[in-house]
């Protein structure tokens, strides 16, 4: 079955030209000119990946992601913007409101089809069942879902990813490069440093002190390592 791509770009020869693209690799592709439908027709019929351009009509990109992001039904949704913004200052916000790619414009249509692609991947579910839970806390890889205290957590799917990796990996030490190897793999518009902003965000969701974590722990000098509780 094909997946399908919410491309959001008002600049209709760019649109045109992605969606041809796209549907000629063989995705559905439905197409938007402005931001203010794409969150509720999303909710009616969740997409495979948003595509989204910035600067567009009835709140900008940044905004629609923001949404995208608090929404408990597409948090997990991967998100890659495709924009002419490209200042450090942009891609720095873009990763902060939870963007898992960063495509600027001019772009070859070669380089965004396989990063579309590398991004789909990354967020692959298993067709097997998966839970890894200890404590009051349950995360669930098929379904991407994070439960606290039997509620459940708006995560972004990097988010959900790079604590899952870690929770699979108790006791090991990673550094902020295996990481970004291992979660975000060929993505290029995120640092090292990218690591600490989703790790901070994971601890505000699963610790009952961030400032103290119980599980997810820094090693200092080296990188992080999670600690699963004895009694799991």
């Amino acid at each position: 079955m094909s997946q399908t791509i919410f491309l959001l770009e008002d600049d209709l020869d760019i649109q045109r030209l992605v969606q041809y693209h796209l549907e000629a690799s063989g995705f559905v592709v439905r197409t938007f000119t402005a931001a203010t439908n794409v969150a509720t027709d999303a909710e009616r019929q969740p997409p495979a990946l948003f595509l989204l351009d910035i600067m567009v009509p009835g709140g900008d990109g940044l905004d629609l992601c923001r949404r995208l992001r608090s929404n408990p039904v597409l948090s997990t949704i991967p998100i890659i913007f495709l924009t002419a913004r490209a200042s450090e200052n942009d891609r720095v916000l873009g990763l902060e409101l939870g963007a898992d790619d960063y495509i600027t414009k001019p772009f070859g249509t070669r380089e965004l089809l396989a990063r579309v692609k590398a991004v789909l991947r990354r967020f692959e579910r298993p067709t097997a069942p998966s839970i890894v839970a200890f404590d009051n806390i349950e995360i669930d890889q098929a379904a991407m879902q994070l439960k606290v205290g039997g509620h459940l957590q708006t995560t972004t799917a990097t988010e959900f990813r790079l604590l899952d990796y870690l929770a699979r990996h108790p006791g090991r030490v990673f550094t902020r490069d295996q990481l970004l190897d291992a979660v975000w793999g060929d993505a290029r518009f995120v640092t090292p440093r990218s690591v600490d902003v989703y790790v901070r965000r994971i601890r505000e969701k699963i610790e009952a002190d961030p400032e103290n974590p119980r599980y997810l722990k820094t090693m200092r000098g080296a990188g992080y390592r999670f600690e699963m509780p004895k009694t799991a």
